[in-house]
């Protein structure tokens, strides 16, 4: 059985606890900074006079400046996001490996309509792309960190966008690239997906364009609704795996868990802020590919270990085959679980011992 313990239910999976059971994987955790970046310009064209980074780092960067990995946060994440990932037996032990996690923009510790003052403020705020997001990192690592190259990009979910748009980016940053449950461009159907649930949240009276003053919680609860039914499997729900997951003693009781505390806390404009950086994602709009995904794609130049789970709703296998077949240098290992897209953070015990498997080898120089 593909079996959890998430203690706190489902929030776990976005504020970077997944599976607990497992065990913490530092008991320091990551070391918490911040980089500041004065007159940002997006890519769309709107300046930020300053524009904020929140970034944890584990481990210590060697004399040949060659163990830094980065692991950029995906949806609401914060720098806790890859715990399922690291420490001693585990792919990514910071005895050896220098590690950087970021927060996206937009995940209201980073800068985000939430904490931005006006006139940006709320929804304002500009969209901000994954490359913008890419760019901004860049800079904290070359100028911040004087990290000048990377052993390794890996990233879940949009951690898995950053990464395949560092590999198109930057192509002779890094060695490699691990993308899990994420691919390098958002097709029509995710966006549908996204958009729904950005309809859901904005159509609550109380959300008043974004200038709410008190929470639309009905609308987040609903948007929290329609993002669950995405979230795991068909076959999850039938088999009822939840049970196993400290998610509730009953299906009535996982959905009003689900419904009223999905992601603890957020910002209304937060969450849209990072679904539309999610359903702009397209690797092929980087500079002259001019949207030419087979072009784009083919210019990676980094060994890329590319992780489909294969029951992902969000980011289905399909799409992962496609997209691997454009790369020069890509091994595509499907992950065999029940759980969806959160099996690409290791959901389940199953798969966090492939995940770590795999990537742990990758990383080493195997296979």
């Amino acid at each position: 059985m593909h079996r959890a313990r998430i203690p706190g239910w489902l929030p776990a999976l976005w504020l970077g606890c997944l599976v607990p059971a497992l065990g913490r994987a530092d008991a320091q955790g990551p070391i918490q900074h911040e980089f500041r970046l004065a007159h940002f310009t997006t890519e769309t064209g709107v300046e930020l006079p300053e524009a904020r980074i929140v970034y944890g780092t584990y481990g210590a960067l060697n004399a040949a400046g060659d163990n830094a990995i980065l692991l950029p946060s995906h949806y609401m994440a914060d720098l806790h996001g890859y715990e399922w990932l690291i420490g001693p037996g585990r792919a990514l032990d910071p005895q050896r490996w220098y590690l950087v996690t970021t927060e996206l923009f937009g995940n209201g510790r980073s800068s985000s309509p939430s904490n931005t003052p006006e006139p940006l403020h709320g929804p304002r705020f500009p969209v901000m792309t994954i490359r913008d997001n890419v760019q901004a990192v860049h800079r904290l690592l070359t100028q911040d960190l004087h990290v000048q190259h990377l052993r390794a990009v890996v990233g879940f979910s949009m951690g898995a966008q950053q990464a395949f748009q560092w590999a198109v980016s930057y192509p002779d940053f890094m060695d490699r690239v691990v993308a899990t449950a994420g691919t390098a461009k958002t097709y029509g159907h995710g966006i549908v997906r996204l958009e729904s649930e950005i309809t859901a949240l904005t159509t609550d009276p109380a959300f008043q364009g974004g200038d709410y003053t008190a929470p639309p919680q009905r609308g987040i609860e609903a948007f929290a609704m329609v993002w669950s039914a995405w979230l795991f499997s068909q076959q999850w729900w039938r088999e009822e795996l939840w049970r196993g997951a400290d998610m509730g003693s009953s299906l009535e009781e996982v959905l009003q868990r689900l419904r009223t505390g999905f992601i603890p806390g957020a910002d209304a404009n937060d969450l849209i802020l990072q679904m539309r950086t999610w359903e702009q994602h397209d690797v092929s709009r980087t500079g002259t590919f001019n949207g030419d995904l087979r072009a784009a794609l083919g210019s990676i130049r980094a060994q890329v270990l590319y992780m489909p789970s294969e029951t992902d709703l969000y980011f289905p296998l399909n799409d992962a085959r496609y997209e691997a077949q454009l790369m020069r240098h890509c091994r595509l290992v499907p992950i065999p679980s029940l759980w969806g897209h959160p099996a690409g953070a290791g959901a389940s015990p199953a798969d966090a011992r492939f995940l770590n498997e795999h990537i742990g080898r990758f990383i080493a120089g195997g296979h």
